[in-house]
């Protein structure tokens, strides 16, 4: 029997008011501790997280029923603790709990940092797919802002100092522009990489998961 003590005391009403709530009013007077405890295990929360939901209950006067909560939760983790969970767990970049029993743990575990490997190389793909994406945007940007420069730099109705300084910025721009370029075939490469580093876990993985 776990000894899980809850203390509703004030020290834990303050502590419910000053963080996010796991439960609303509502759901602490519906009691319904079997369903938020099947819910939170198939979640892989751990056991900890009666504390947090018996913290948010304090205000309005309710105890969860332990007992209740973790048989639930306990058929909860049966349908968490399974592999193909385990590799969309991982592939979403969630955290694992260590939750799962140790008859199980290692085949999720095993699926788990699979996960992780195709998650973090799809990651890779859509960072470097950002970065080229927003140094074009900056590029088009700069290209706008010469073509402004220029028009200012040759309007002889401009003060000379004013149209002087237009003709100035137009070399910075240039510069900034150049180096903005730079980046941009820097990430198109780092895409390129990323791109086949993805088709390489995709087609070592393809065969056991399904993605």
């Amino acid at each position: 029997m776990r000894t899980f003590m809850i203390a509703l005391g004030g020290a834990a009403l303050a502590l419910s008011l000053g963080s996010c709530a796991t439960m609303s009013e509502d759901q602490c007077l519906a009691g319904a501790w079997g369903e938020v405890g099947l819910a939170d295990g198939r979640a892989g929360h751990g056991p900890g997280r009666l504390q947090s939901h018996a913290e948010a209950c304090a205000k309005v006067g309710v105890v969860p029923d332990e007992a209740v909560y973790f048989a639930a939760r306990e058929e909860g983790l049966r349908s968490y603790c399974i592999p193909a969970n385990g590799f969309h767990v991982g592939r979403n970049g969630s955290t694992y709990e260590g939750v799962c029993p140790a008859s199980v743990e290692g085949p999720f575990l095993s699926a788990y940092r699979d996960g992780q490997m195709l998650g973090t190389a799809e990651r890779a793909v859509s960072d470097a797919a950002s970065r080229v994406s927003s140094y074009a945007s900056r590029a088009e940007e700069l290209d706008d802002k010469i073509a402004a420069k220029r028009r200012e730099c040759r309007d002889e109705n401009l003060p000379e100092a004013e149209r002087q300084r237009a003709c100035d910025r137009i070399d910075e721009l240039r510069d900034e522009r150049e180096g903005t370029l730079s980046e941009w075939r820097r990430a198109q490469d780092d895409l390129r990489w990323a791109e086949r580093e993805l088709q390489d876990v995709r087609w070592r993985m393809g065969s056991l998961y399904s993605f």
